[in-house]
Formats: structure tokens, C-alpha cells, sequence
């Protein structure tokens, strides 16, 4: 699946998590300080930070969005992950992953603190520029530096509301890369989902990446889940 896809379906994927969880959790970590309700910076937060992280399976691309979302520096980093991994859709397309990046970050932040917090939400929401199309097209320093000077103002902005340790990051993160994963698996060729194991999990909705379907049917109908999943739960528990 293309970018725009893949950080669209995370959006979708929080947005529905936020709207789903009230009915059966009493207290769960997107409430507020007093963990009656919702908090709205939290709940929009909570949207680009999962679309961000929806494509950091794709860390083993050197070619996918992620590799020039911040020039030399992200494609360099792209083609060892690629190597290490065993190249794309092999280690980083996987359940083991996801177990792996929601440690990760649950590991930054409540051992290299604030720093990493900051740092992350300043990488994921780089991702979420680049990937929403929010940057003017190409792999220039045009295209990557209006990214980075976007993400340092967004990162400045959600320094006023995040605390140190966000509970739910570490669930944005997970959610995000999930909803890759699943959206990968629509492909012909799918996921190896129980890396190292070679099984390969697909349901071949899509046929190309950037066909019709994807394009027009599955990338507008995640906006407009997205879209409708947060006016949803800002209407009834914000």
C-alpha cells in the first residue's frame, strides 16, 4: 500500500480504538487527569501520531516514504534496517515487531524520559506530514525541510500538553504498526506475519499498490472512518 494509505488507516485505527474502548474499559489511559472523559489534545494527538506510526514497518524500504521523510539521514538509516532486516516486508513487517516497537517505547519513555518522548512524537509526526501529503512533493530540501519545520512547530505545540510518560503512546505506536501490517496483508504478497517463520499471511484485495481500489474505494473510505469515529467520540465523551 502506498503511504498516504497505510497513515490514513492508522488515523482510522486510533480514531476507532478511542471510540470503541469507553463502552467496555471503566479507566483507560486516553482519559483525563481525572479519568472521567475523554481529553480532546489527547484524541487529536493521539490521530497523527498513529498515522505517523503507521508507517514505520516500512523502515526496510529504502525507496518507501518513510526513507526521505528527513532527506540523507532517514534514507541512510532505511537501507541498514533493509540489510538487517532481510529487505522489505521480511523482519519489520511482522507480529514480532509490533511487540518490539511498543517495548521500545514504552522502554524510552520511562527510562530516557521527556527527550524521548519529544523525540519520538517529533519522528512520527514528520512521517505524518510527509505521508498526508502536507509537503510539497519529491526527495529535495525543500520537500524535507519543510517536513522538519513542520514537525518541530507540531512538536512545540504537543509539548504543552504531553506528560513525560504518556500511557498511550506506546498504544499508538502498536496501533499504527498493526494497521500496516493488515494493510499489507490485502496485497498479493502479503506479510510474513511469524517472522522468521517463511508463511506468508494475504487476502489479494488490492492487486497493485496505487490501483484503483486502494486509491479510490479504501484510502477515502479510512478518512472518512477516521473522520467519523472522532466526531463520534468528541460528541459523546469529550
Amino acid at each position: 500500500m502506498l503511504g498516504h494509505s497505510h497513515a490514513t488507516s492508522g488515523a482510522l485505527a486510533w480514531a476507532a480504538t478511542a471510540a470503541a474502548l469507553p463502552l467496555t474499559v471503566a479507566a483507560f489511559p486516553l482519559f483525563d487527569s481525572e479519568n472521567t472523559r475523554f481529553g480532546i489534545a489527547e484524541l487529536i494527538m493521539g490521530t497523527f501520531l498513529t498515522a505517523g506510526a503507521a508507517l514505520l514497518p516500512d523502515a526496510d524500504h529504502p525507496h518507501g516514504t518513510i526513507s526521505h521523510v528527513l532527506g540523507p539521514v532517514s534514507h541512510a538509516m532505511c537501507r541498514l534496517i533493509s540489510f538487517l532486516s532481510g529487505g522489505h516486508r521480511h523482519g519489520t513487517h511482522s507480529l514480532l515487531f509490533v511487540v518490539v516497537a511498543v517495548a521500545a517505547t514504552w522502554a524510552g519513555e520511562h527510562y530516557l524520559g521527556r527527550p524521548f518522548t519529544l523525540g519520538l512524537v517529533f519522528f512520527l509526526l514528520a512521517l505524518a506530514v510527509r505521508s498526508l501529503n502536507l509537503c510539497p512533493p519529491g526527495k529535495s530540501l525543500r520537500t524535507y525541510g519543510t517536513v522538519i519545520v513542520l514537525a518541530v512547530a507540531g512538536t512545540f505545540v504537543v509539548d504543552q500538553w504531553i506528560v513525560d510518560r504518556p500511557a498511550w503512546l506506546p498504544i499508538c505506536v502498536g496501533l499504527g504498526c498493526l494497521a500496516h501490517l493488515i494493510g499489507d496483508c490485502l496485497t498479493e504478497r502479503g506479510c510474513r506475519l511469524l517472522w522468521p517463520l517463511p508463511f506468508r499471511t494475504r487476502v489479494p484485495v488490492i492487486e497493485r499498490t496505487g490501483n484503483r481500489v486502494e486509491t479510490w474505494v479504501l484510502s477515502p473510505l479510512f478518512v472518512l472512518g477516521a473522520l467519523g469515529a472522532l466526531w463520534y467520540t468528541i460528541t459523546h465523551h469529550v
